[in-house]
């Protein structure tokens, strides 16, 4: 395993960090979600690959992700040495103010999460999304005093226009409040619209990039097509769906799969791979649900890709309209 600093941090994550939305209890929303039991093999395995990074939300599976994480990680390894995400945002319940980045759900919000992760704080705590009904400087002085509370080490963001994360930044730099150290977009080899601006942000400002669905839900594996999904989450992610549904997608997929298939390694190393070429990558998000996951993600690792392989793998990408931002 290798190891990097987050952003402009100190603190050193695995290459590759364990994305846990896959695991807690089944709900209607999540119906492929992998129950304790289930789970407990992923994580092990993971810490067992050198994965020290694991990151979840309090909207996964309505908490239960993070009880179960909390749970394993508290049984197989000592808390500090592993670095815990977690996310505040959406909705836990159907109130008024169980949702947004209010001061008031944000510091309700971490002492919920924390008492599901079993731990006196998270290494980082991200805003899931943007919350177009809170002024920021609210939510970035809550967040700062949830850092000076001992609750959380660092802070980071997901998902929002460029100028959204820019406004961020200034307002903690204004204010003396503690900044943004990571950023969560969206992106893979089937989108790449963070190419344009929020990435080149993040390189100028010294961010972490910690992309979600380096996969593409699993296109990029080649166990899904257009024509077939073999998975209960591909069956049932309306989300998904709608992410990645045009037909140059599926050529990128096929391109991939040559490229594969010539290296005579899985799809998935390949497409992680051309990720970690990518200098302003930190970690990518990986889910792990099937035996192999992880070992193909860790293996990605030591796949280095000619020019030529990237060039193919590029050269079919068109623009998509901002996609996972909401």
């Amino acid at each position: 395993m290798e190891y990097v600093k987050l952003g402009n941090t100190g603190m050193k994550v695995s290459k590759i960090c364990l994305g846990t939305m896959t695991y807690g209890k089944p709900t209607e929303r999540w119906p492929w979600a992998l129950n304790e039991q289930e789970s407990r093999p992923f994580i092990q395995k993971a810490l067992e690959l050198g994965i020290n990074f694991f990151d979840t939300a309090d909207m996964y599976s309505y908490g239960t992700s993070e009880e179960v994480v909390g749970n394993l990680l508290k049984e197989f390894v000592k808390r500090d040495d592993v670095v815990i995400a977690t996310k505040v945002f959406n909705p836990m319940g159907p109130l008024p103010n169980d949702g947004g980045l209010s001061r008031k759900h944000i510091m309700s919000s971490i002492d919920n999460s924390l008492r599901r992760l079993k731990t006196d704080y998270v290494d980082l705590y991200q805003i899931h999304r943007w919350d177009y009904d809170t002024p920021i400087e609210e939510t970035m002085e809550a967040l700062h005093d949830v850092i000076k509370a001992g609750k959380a080490r660092y802070i980071g963001a997901s998902s929002m226009f460029s100028w959204q994360f820019a406004k961020a930044l200034y307002t903690a730099d204004l204010h003396g409040w503690a900044r943004f150290v990571s950023m969560q977009p969206h992106y893979n080899l089937l989108y790449r619209e963070e190419e344009r601006e929020m990435i080149p942000l993040c390189i100028d400002q010294k961010i972490a990039v910690i992309p979600w669905s380096p996969l593409a839900r699993g296109l990029l594996t080649g166990k899904r097509s257009k024509e077939r999904n073999e998975t209960l989450r591909a069956q049932t992610d309306q989300f998904g769906k709608m992410l990645y549904c045009a037909d140059n997608d599926f050529e990128i997929v096929k391109r991939l799969a040559e490229i594969a298939s010539q290296r005579g390694l899985p799809e998935a190393q390949i497409a992680l791979a051309w990720m970690l070429s990518k200098p302003a990558i930190t970690a990518p998000i990986i889910g792990a649900s099937k035996p192999g996951h992880l070992e193909d993600a860790v293996a990605a690792l030591s796949v280095k890709l000619t020019h030529e392989e990237i060039m193919k793998l590029e050269e079919l990408y068109q623009p998509h309209p901002v996609l996972g931002h909401s």
